[in-house]
């Protein structure tokens, strides 16, 4: 079944409406037609509900609610990235990749040695895109909740979010030694572990960076023996996590 996400005041009784761009998708697109079933989610409650369409107009989708959809697609663990902003289109792949795989929240990072240079004015517009990739990702993996892309953020702001996590690793290709494997395993296996991942850009990191974020409490690992993209780096951590601590 196709799923879509929906705010709290489409939801009215039994019935639910889809406005917007989906009702295009729905009609135009897909071709889904009366009594076909689709699962709806609440963005505001990330229940998920199996529904049968009733009406079809161009303004809007009316589904009647046959059941709660009580099969959760999230994972057990939350997992945010801190991506180094990349050059060119790096950072849409990154955003779509991670929302299948699991990611709860994505903070853009203007680091030292980041090519790209995004001003505010332009920041508007990339925020609007990068979300809109996260919720369309979100969408064809049937996730339960759309990940969020934060405002683009620095080094002091990352520092001054670490406490919030049980532990933050920073894939740093200097460290030799120290794998994700060995720090996931002192972790206790509970539910809702919040764990923050850290990304450079093409250029990596400054040495001040990484001193500064390990003084922080962040934990330096290596990713193997070779060198990983920017855009790969994070994905490769993320599939670790949730192979860790949800297969």
């Amino acid at each position: 079944m196709y799923k879509f996400f929906v705010e709290d005041n489409q939801i009215k009784n039994n019935e639910i409406e889809i406005i917007g761009e989906d009702v295009n998708h729905i009609l135009n697109v897909l071709r889904l037609n009366i009594n076909e079933e689709i699962i709806i989610c609440n963005k505001n409650t990330n229940k998920s509900y199996i529904t049968k369409i009733i009406n079809l107009s161009k303004e809007k989708i009316v589904c009647n609610i046959t059941s709660e959809n009580v099969e959760t697609t999230e994972a057990r663990v939350n997992i945010d990235i801190y991506q180094g902003l990349p050059k060119a289109d790096k950072m849409e792949q990154i955003i779509q990749k991670a929302t299948e795989i699991g990611i709860k929240n994505i903070f853009p990072v203007a680091f030292e040695r980041c090519v790209v240079k995004i001003d505010k004015k332009a920041e508007g517009k990339k925020l609007e895109r990068w979300n809109k990739i996260a919720e369309a990702s979100a969408k064809q993996s049937k996730r339960d909740f759309i990940p969020k892309v934060e405002n683009i953020i620095n080094l002091e702001n990352i520092c001054k979010s670490i406490p919030k996590y049980d532990i933050i690793l920073l894939a740093y290709e200097n460290e030799k030694v120290n794998t994700i494997k060995a720090e996931l395993q002192k972790l206790q296996k509970k539910d809702n572990l919040n764990i923050g991942i850290i990304v450079g850009p093409e250029g990596g990191f400054s040495d001040k960076e990484v001193d500064s974020l390990v003084l922080a409490g962040a934990k330096c690992v290596t990713l193997g023996k070779r060198i990983l993209r920017t855009e790969t780096a994070g994905l490769v951590m993320l599939s670790n996590i949730v192979y860790e601590f949800d297969l």
